[in-house]
């Protein structure tokens, strides 16, 4: 896989990685929960954990290539931040668009 490819591939990953939480309704889109509907705290609990499953992703990725450079805080304050204007698409429709009741 070229770098070019790998980078477009951890920044997909990261988008669905990022909406995953707020699209369904169960815990980590895979163990349903007895709750008509998730809670906020629980939401952002998992976009934490997939912002770390998404990190570790990218990080192997990288010593795949032959490359992995030690990171500083800058560099993780830059990827939460990113993660969570890519969780926005899946928060405005989770919390701000009018749903009909089925």
């Amino acid at each position: 896989m070229s770098s070019s490819a790998a980078g477009w591939f951890v920044i997909l990953l990261a988008l669905v990685c990022a909406n995953l939480p707020f699209i369904n309704q169960r815990l980590f889109a895979l163990i349903p929960l007895r709750l008509a509907r998730k809670p906020l705290w629980m939401r952002l609990a998992e976009l934490i954990t997939w912002y770390v499953a998404a990190g570790l992703a990218g990080f192997a990725v990288e010593a795949g290539l032959g490359n992995a450079f030690p990171q500083g805080w800058q560099f993780y304050a830059i990827t939460a931040c990113m993660m969570l204007v890519f969780a926005f698409p899946g928060f405005t429709w989770q919390y701000l668009v009018k749903h009909r009741a089925a």
